[in-house]
């Protein structure tokens, strides 16, 4: 008798041997991996455009958020050789990750448990010089219109430098402000001026906003995070599913929703992404024509009042 609970699929060319569909990964919503297979599946599409080329770290719940998950950067020797890879230097030695070029390879990862792919802010072909700089919106409570005051309050700033951001929810409890690089800059810099961008915000606004890195110093204030820009670190990819019960995606934005009253961070879910998706497209859409200098936008900064 045919397991129903097994399946093999084609998908861009490759077999994929599907197993344990109906195991329930995200207990109070019922959502099963099957479910998140075919998530991964269909949202390639739009995906895919923003995770080319990206070393992918995997962050993976075999047996459901209900138990404790891994992150894995390395490739399994029991990966197929379809899969892309890079392999790029680390303090003593080197790491293989994989790189998700097309659909296929997202199924995969969603049968291997991989709920939430992270991904560098640099592409493979210059993989020391990021082509994203993010600001991690962290909250120090439960008050997310801080979060979307923050949002707004770093746009100024980039628009102050005639630089064009994007923003998507973390599918968590914060957003992201993503400013697209033309990759002449290396992680120090654009860590530094990521440094400085985030330390000059805090200065303006000492009472909404902090660089601290000690929660215990950061009092009610939004943190500014922008340590992920740095060689190695990565960031939760767009449209990536989140080990939240209810199964929250990273989902990118027009700035007209980020300040909406009835957004929330987990808002779009695995559930009704395709929904919007299908009234609004992708809102990142642009974001490939959007290349910037961070030397040009240091010495602005440096300008401003």
């Amino acid at each position: 008798m045919a397991d129903r609970n097994a399946e093999t699929i084609t998908v861009d060319g490759h077999e994929i041997e599907l197993s344990n569909l109906d195991k329930i990964l995200f207990p109070d919503s019922g959502i099963t991996k099957g479910d998140l297979v075919d998530y991964y599946r269909r949202i390639a599409p739009i995906a895919l455009p923003h995770w080319r080329g990206r070393p992918l770290s995997m962050h993976r719940f075999p047996d459901g958020i209900g138990e404790a998950g891994f992150f894995q950067k390395d490739v399994p020797g029991y990966f197929p050789d379809w899969i892309d890879r890079i392999e790029l230097p680390k303090q003593d030695g080197t790491v293989t990750y994989a790189v998700a070029e097309n659909a296929a390879t997202l199924v995969y990862l969603a049968n291997q448990g991989c709920i939430t792919p992270h991904l560098s802010l640099a592409r493979r072909d210059k993989p020391d010089h990021p082509d994203r700089l993010i600001f991690d919106l962290d909250p120090s409570d439960d008050d997310f219109a801080k979060i979307q005051r923050a949002a707004k309050r770093v746009r100024a700033l980039l628009d102050d430098l005639d630089m064009a951001c994007f923003v998507q929810t973390s599918g968590s409890r914060g957003l992201h402000v993503v400013l697209p690089l033309d990759r002449s800059a290396d992680f120090d810099e654009a860590r530094a001026f990521a440094r400085d961008a985030a330390e000059r915000l805090a200065e303006r606004y000492p009472q909404e906003l902090t660089v601290e890195q000690r929660k215990d110093k950061r009092g009610d204030r939004v943190f500014l995070d922008y340590l992920r820009n740095a060689y190695g670190q990565t960031s939760v990819a767009p449209y990536a599913v989140r080990a939240i019960e209810g199964a929250p995606v990273a989902t990118p934005l027009r700035w007209g929703e980020a300040g909406a009253g009835d957004l929330d961070p987990r808002k779009y879910t695995l559930r009704n992404i395709f929904r919007r998706l299908s009234r609004i497209g992708d809102p990142w859409e642009q974001i490939p024509r959007r290349r910037y200098s961070i030397s040009a936008a240091a010495k602005r900064l440096a300008t401003l009042s």
